[in-house]
């Protein structure tokens, strides 16, 4: 091939390429492995016939094509990327509306410096693919008037819609290409789930039953604890489980030193790498809400959850929400009786993660909080942990003086030094996961040793599996969930339910989150 053949060449494999990557999984990087893209294939074989017919494309009509090539290609990425990183494929119609909320979360944690930057490397990427595909999409278009080009680049573009059409008419060779999937394709499935979500039905499954009376737990604490990124690979990845060992040792050690007991089992979240809020409502309804639409759709209306039941049966119902910087409507919707905010925590101490607040932080104050108010009422307390999140690191040490966790300077400088020097491994969030977990543990721990004497009830679960970059490809759904009392009455009634002794849940797992709902009632209601 001579030079002049390798241009319009290099345009043609470029084009194709820029459709066809696959994600190099579990990272958002990307490599190409020759799969071809019809797409490419038909843009060939339309834009050498247009020209002949109707004469060469305008400037303006490259610089449309170009730009529509940009949404092509950040609509492939997103379809091979979104799986490896969050375990699922997109759905533009849920996730668009909370990327501001993740923007503004993104923006509170990041430095000035480094949001500018990533915003001129972002924009500096696409001027320069719009650069690359105007060039590459204006060659291809000169090919249609140079006939040693035009056959070629033609033929190319006819080779691969051949192909592809065979393959979708069952037709196989010896040696055929691969296709990626179209991205008109990826496109079209947003466009139904769209469509699918606007014409939904407005009926929602009724709550179950929401009536018991709270025999079993009257007069104790109730805490019920999401801990974000919780799912079963802590306890099923051979590269996790061990290196959690310690930690559940030590937590089963100051369940057992403080005269309690815990049982434990699976369930499955309704979803998956993020989105907690849906769990939380699954588990507090009784109402599965797989999707956002849903989670709107019931928060506006007037249903009992798990917080009224609580409230009718004496406890003062409480929302600890750490991570809570804004407005929260579901606060109404729940009806609690009280909400601690990040503001009202009033944390001042050494910064972790994106939500700053150390899980250890949020149970000293909440407890010198509550003192200092004086209720003689039981709690009921939903606290959604923060400190596990992603990227799990910077992770805050653990201080086994509680007294010191309010001081100016909490932590001993060689913790805090340790705690800084870490950064996120963005290839490898495994170990990062592995010591934020650990932390909670020790967390969790300490404060049944610090409460000993405290009649407790305490629900610890997961909210979703962490995103697919760190539980790996195919993960299940499932996440713990553990139920540490002194009352044996509630432990044996959900051991009766499927739940085993210890902190180790069993397979299989007990139902969706939702059905836990029901469980936990009839547990701690009167025989």
């Amino acid at each position: 091939m001579t030079r002049r053949g390798l241009v319009p060449s290099a345009a043609v494999a470029l084009l194709d390429i820029s459709l066809a990557f696959q994600n190099v999984w579990p990272t958002p990087m990307i490599r190409w492995a020759g799969e071809l893209s019809v797409e490419c294939g038909v843009f060939l074989i339309l834009v050498i016939a247009a020209q002949l017919w109707l004469g060469p494309l305008s400037r303006t009509a490259t610089r449309c094509l170009a730009a529509a090539w940009i949404v092509l290609v950040v609509g492939h990425y997103a379809d091979v990327t979104t799986p490896a990183l969050y375990g699922r494929d997109i759905n533009l119609y849920w996730d668009v509306r909370y990327m501001p909320d993740v923007a503004a979360m993104i923006a509170r944690a990041a430095p000035l410096w480094l949001l500018v930057c990533a915003a001129a490397a972002v924009a500096a990427v696409l001027a320069l693919l719009y650069a690359v595909f105007r060039w590459a999409i204006a060659r291809v278009a000169a090919a249609a008037f140079d006939p040693r080009e035009r056959a070629p680049v033609f033929m190319a573009g006819v080779v691969i819609v051949g192909l592809f059409a065979a393959q979708q008419f069952g037709f196989h060779f010896p040696t055929e290409p691969t296709f990626a999937t179209p991205v008109v394709v990826t496109y079209a499935r947003q466009a139904r789930l769209v469509a699918g979500a606007l014409s939904a039905s407005k009926t929602l499954p009724p709550s179950p039953p929401l009536t018991a009376d709270l025999a079993q737990v009257r007069g104790a604490d109730v805490f019920l604890i999401f801990i974000e990124s919780y799912g079963s690979i802590a306890y099923e990845r051979p590269d996790m489980a061990p290196a959690l060992a310690k930690g559940r040792a030590d937590l089963a050690a100051a369940i057992r030193d403080t005269h309690r007991d815990v049982v434990s089992a699976y369930v499955e979240s309704p979803t998956f790498g993020g989105s907690s809020w849906l769990a939380h409502l699954s588990l507090m309804s009784g109402v599965e809400v797989r999707d956002p639409e849903t989670n709107a759709r019931l928060m506006t209306e007037p249903r009992d959850t798990m917080v009224t039941t609580f409230k009718r049966a004496g406890h003062r119902t409480i929302a600890l929400m750490p991570g809570l910087r804004q407005a929260w409507p579901e606060g109404a919707f729940y009806r609690f009786d009280d909400i601690y905010g990040a503001s009202r925590l009033d944390y001042r101490g050494p910064e972790f993660g994106w939500f700053a607040v150390p899980d250890q932080f949020t149970l000293a104050k909440f407890d010198a909080l509550e003192r200092s108010a004086g209720s003689a009422a039981p709690l009921f307390v939903f606290f959604p942990t923060i400190s596990t999140h992603f990227p799990f690191i910077p992770t805050p040490p653990y201080q086994p003086d509680w007294t010191r966790i309010f001081d100016e300077h909490p932590y001993d400088g060689p913790s805090i030094v340790r705690a800084y020097a870490q950064q996120p491994d963005w290839t490898h969030f495994g170990a990062g996961y592995v010591q934020a977990i650990a932390y909670d543990y020790a967390t969790l721990a300490g404060y049944l040793r610090l409460r000993a004497d405290r009649d407790l009830v305490m629900i610890l679960l997961g909210d979703h599996e962490p995103a697919a970059a760190v539980s790996g490809e195919g993960a299940p759904w499932d996440v713990p969930v553990h139920v540490i009392a002194s009352r044996p009455q509630i432990l044996d009634a959900l051991s009766a339910h499927g739940f085993r002794a210890g902190l180790v849940p069993a397979r299989p797992s007990l139902g969706k989150m939702h059905t836990l709902l029901p469980t936990l009632l009839d547990a701690f209601s009167s025989r």
